[in-house]
Order: structure tokens, then sequence, then C-alpha cells
């Protein structure tokens, strides 16, 4: 059948999630359709993992809380999960390795019979399009692929000076591949056009276009918090909710990490470190 013949794929999205906003969400949507829509990838798998608060960034809150509201947002949904190993590092851990971490426990999973932990979403799929996989599928598929799944404005920061590993983005792209969400004012094609490397991969680099805008940024939305305004439905109620109940995202949180320099930029910045 002709869903045999399709990779089994599972989107990673790594960030801050500060907080988790209905765009976020709306990517892994937007990306399951457009790589579904090539009839060459079933989608399996939605992971979200929040950046631990070693990264340092101005006006992060703990990470205990983001991964939190994270459960909450994704709790309705079918395919998408919370994975809260890269929050709890003690220090910062670049993309790369966090990939590999997944990657490593996709892999072991496969290797010992395990099937991808999408029981609801397979269920649910399988009632929807009336599929019923032959008896040899299993057997027979080709092993599940990572991608890492993002917005334009992370494609676009492996530009930043000392933001990024050179290697850690070969990695990503060549060996992993890479979904990008475009935005407003955007242009990630002729970004990847201008750098060589990326140039290279570009068939693993799969940009997804966002024909309905919506441009949520989580600063602005923080931004509103301090100043009282409401965010009713850029993200979702209970997640709100918990924001309230917790008193997060005040003028004191802003500042936090506020005379810190980010962590990749002082691991990088006196030259590339293992």
């Amino acid at each position: 059948m002709e869903d045999e013949r399709r990779t089994r794929v599972v989107l990673l999205a790594c960030g801050s999630f500060n907080p988790i906003t209905n765009m976020h969400l709306r990517m892994f949507e937007l990306a399951r359709d457009y790589l579904e829509d090539t009839g060459r990838y079933v989608v399996v798998k939605g992971i979200v993992s929040a950046v631990g608060d070693g990264y340092k960034k101005k006006g992060l809150v703990e990470a205990f809380h983001r991964v939190k509201m994270a459960r909450l947002a994704t709790e309705t949904s079918e395919w998408i999960t919370v994975d809260p190993w890269e929050s709890l590092q003690p220090e910062w851990v670049e993309t790369a390795k966090v990939i590999r971490h997944h990657h490593s426990e996709l892999t072991a999973g496969e290797q010992n019979g395990d099937e991808v932990d999408t029981v609801k979403y397979g269920k649910k799929r399988r009632i929807e399009d009336n599929y019923f996989p032959s008896a040899s599928y299993h057997n027979e598929r080709e092993a599940t692929q990572l991608m890492l799944l993002c917005g334009a404005d992370v494609l676009e920061s492996f530009g930043i000076l000392n933001l990024w590993k050179e290697e850690d983005i070969t990695e990503i792209v060549s060996r992993f591949g890479l979904v990008c969400i475009t935005r407003c004012g955007g242009d990630p094609h002729k970004f990847i056009y201008q750098s060589d490397m990326l140039w290279k991969h570009r068939k693993n680099i799969h940009v997804v276009p966002e024909w309905v805008a919506n441009d949520i940024s989580a600063t602005h939305l923080r931004r509103a918090l301090r100043r009282g305004q409401s965010v009713k439905y850029l993200l979702p109620d209970n997640v709100l909710q918990y924001i309230h109940e917790h008193g997060l995202y005040s003028d004191e949180s802003e500042q936090n990490n506020a005379d810190v320099v980010l962590a990749p930029l002082q691991r990088y910045a006196g030259g590339p470190s293992g």
C-alpha cells in the first residue's frame, strides 16, 4: 500500500517556549501537512523540547514552569508530546546534542521492537483514512527519521557569529534534516541560497509556507502580560491560567539573566569547542 513506501518521521522542536504559544503548536500541524502532502512521509510524532535554565536567555522563566505549560498546551493533542530531558540538564546543551539524544532513543526503541509512542495518533489516522497496514508492514518499513522543526528565524540565526558551531549546523541539515516554517518578513530560500553549506544540503531542508499569517511572538506576549493586557486566544487557556496562578512574566522575571551573556556566546566566543 502507499503508506508502506512512506518514511516515518518524528518532528523535534527545540526552543525556549517562554511561554509556549498557539503558533508553536501550529508549526507542528503545518509541518505534518506539508510533509505528508509530498507523498514521501508520514509524520508519527511531534516532540517539544524546552531549553534548560543554563541557556541564560534574558527573561527566561524556570524550566519547570515552561515544561509544565508545554504539557498543558499539548494535552489535547493526539500526537505532540513534551520531553523534559533537555530542560533537566544542569548546563545548556547544544541543539545538535539534543537531536542526537532523541535519535539514540528512537533508534534504541526500534531495535528493541518498540513502537514510536503514537498509539492515539495511529488509531485516529487509521480510522480517518480507513487504512490498515499489512502484516509485513512493521517489519519491512524503513527506520523512522528524526527532523528538526523550527521557524525561519532559527534558520537565519545560523548566520549569527558564535551562536552555532559550523559542524553542528552541517550535522543537523545533512544527517537529520530541517523543517522550516516561514514567517512574515523572512526569506529562508534566499538565506539558503547565500550559504554554500545550506545550499549543498538544500534537499534536506523543507521550507513550509504559512499562508495564514500568524506571527505570534513570545517576546510581545510577555510584554503584554507585564502590562496587564489581554493575551487570550494567543495561547491555550490552560496555559494562560497557569501563568496567572503562578505570577509568571512580571517586570522582575523579565530581568532574569539581564546581565549574563547567552550560553552559546559564552562557549563559542573564544573559538569553537567540543
